[in-house]
This record gives structure tokens, sequence and C-alpha cells, in this order.
């Protein structure tokens, strides 16, 4: 029998069928070739135990990606939720997060909440800093109940993994776009300006006909796994659009007279805070040989 894994916590997966969902022991032999089930994974399963509905897993079928982190298998799109307000924007975050997803060739749409508390300046700012950079940039209110049919049309006929750093409203967003299921939310540290996770497993979630959510644990940080320091620029998608223009080839688009992509900056098309990440990325993985260090702020 064939399903898709839905989540997986302390060595049971959880297999979703057309008969239901089986609680699945992995076999051994995924240990022995260091090989991990996640998430979104389609799978065969022998049952054991039809009344109970326990069963092995077999075997994971051939999987059109997966991600590190989240770790999540076969996606589509990534929706990255933040919010304007409560807690401010990690754009260093953010821009980590997309950089990841362009890796993997994942295409990504950008959610930011809680409109409602935001001013129009924030909004502004935000729309200013992404207008170029070619992803979907979505303003909503969970409180409101504001853009959510928005987003959802986004993510018809799609398996769409969701993430976000913790009290963003990610859990709210999801429960609006579900009918009838509630997910357990919580409050935002008022001193240190963080969720509390609500997330603790990442899980697959169905939304309406061949449109799954992939709900996944929440974020302070993220690394720059496997990426050369050469290749970070094809990974901002407004960086890329103007580096062939620049007059070196192999430009680096810091110090390089005749670099379009700075031009392109003081023009106005490509915008500072964008580019200063970039620097920044660049120069974490000049000095790690390729992986990026842990940065927070």
């Amino acid at each position: 029998m064939q399903g898709k894994i839905i989540r997986g916590i302390g060595g049971f997966y959880y297999v979703h069928t057309h008969q239901g969902v089986y609680e699945c022991r992995a076999r051994g032999i995924f240990r022995k070739d260091k090989e991990k089930p996640l998430p979104g994974d389609l799978v065969s399963i022998s049952v054991l135990d039809e009344t109970e509905k326990k069963g092995n897993l077999d075997e994971i079928l051939p999987r059109t990606n997966s991600l590190i982190r989240p770790a999540v298998a076969n996606v589509d799109q990534a929706l990255v939720i933040f919010a304007l307000v409560s807690p401010k924007p990690n754009f260093n975050l953010l821009d980590r997060f997309l950089v990841l997803m362009e890796k993997q060739e994942i295409p990504a749409l950008i959610c930011m909440n809680k409109t409602d508390l935001a001013s129009d300046e924030m909004v502004a700012e935000v729309r200013g800093r992404y207008r170029t950079s070619g992803y979907p940039l979505l303003f909503v209110s969970a409180a409101q109940k504001e853009g959510i049919e928005a987003i959802r049309e986004y993510l018809r006929g799609k398996t769409t993994t969701v993430a976000g750093p913790s009290g963003v409203g990610k859990s709210s967003l999801i429960n609006l776009l579900q009918d009838g299921v509630q997910m357990q939310t919580g409050a935002v540290s008022e001193k240190i300006e963080r969720g509390r996770h609500t997330t603790r497993h990442t899980e697959l979630m169905w939304v309406e006909e061949d449109t799954y959510i992939l709900d996944t644990p929440g974020f302070s940080s993220i690394e720059l796994f496997d990426i050369e320091k050469e290749e970070l620029g094809g990974y901002f998608p407004e960086i890329a659009a103007h580096a062939g223009d620049c007059r070196f080839r192999g430009c680096a688009h810091l110090a390089e007279p005749d670099c379009a992509v700075k031009e392109a900056v003081d023009n106005g098309e490509i915008s500072k805070g964008r580019y200063e990440n970039y620097q920044l990325f660049y120069e974490d993985l000049k000095k790690t040989a390729g992986y990026g260090r842990r940065r927070d702020t």
C-alpha cells in the first residue's frame, strides 16, 4: 500500500492512505543506509494490524526534492511568514531563508502578517525592500481575517511548506486556511519579543483537493549550508538579473569597478537592504570556506 507521510514523532511515522492513517515503524534498512523518512515523502507500507491501523514503512519512493531546514520532501513552493510588528521582521533571517530556497530551486512567497498593527511606513519599507526581488509579496492580518483568500489562491493545487519565526502568527494563519481545524497557538513574550514554540513537529495537513500545507516549527536562526561565495549572487534574483552586465567576469559585486549590480543599487533597482545582506552573507561564506555561520541579528 502507498501513502504520504504526514508526520514523524519518536520513531513512528504516520502515513495517510486511501484507507486511513497508519502508524508505522521504519524498517532497519533506513538506519543502515542513513536515509531518514521525511514529512511529505511518498512511501510504500505493509499493514500489520488493519484494526489498529499499524504497519511497517518499507520503501521511500523517489523524491522530487527535499529540504534540510525545514526538513520536508516533495514540496512545490515555500510560504515564509513574518510579522510586520511584534516581533519586528528580521530581514537578515528572511533573506537567508530565501537564499536556501533559491539554492534548492523551490519557489518562495513572502507573507507579512499583522497589517492591523503595522504603520503605513512599515508596509512601504517591506514593499520597497522586495519590490524588485521577484517574490510574490502578501500582506495579511490573521486577527482581522484579511488577505486569507489571496493566500489560498497561491496554495491551490500545490504542496506548500510553511515556515517562519515563532510568534509571527503562523499557526493562526494556518487555522484560517483549514476549515474546522484548530492548532495550538501561543502568545509572544513581550520581554524577549519572540514567540513560544507552538509547532514542535513538521506536519502535512490537507487544505482542499490536491492542496497540502507542511507546517514546521518556528526558527530563530538559519545557516547557509553548502553554498560557495561565488554562487551567492545567483540566489538573489535581482542581483542575478544585473550580474551579466558587469565589466569583469566573475564580479563579486563588492569593490570591483564598473559593477552593474552596484550601479543598480545606486539607481534603486536593487534595494540597499537586500544588497547589504548579500555583502554580509558573502563575507560570512568567505570566512567559513563555504559554510555560513549563525547570525541572529
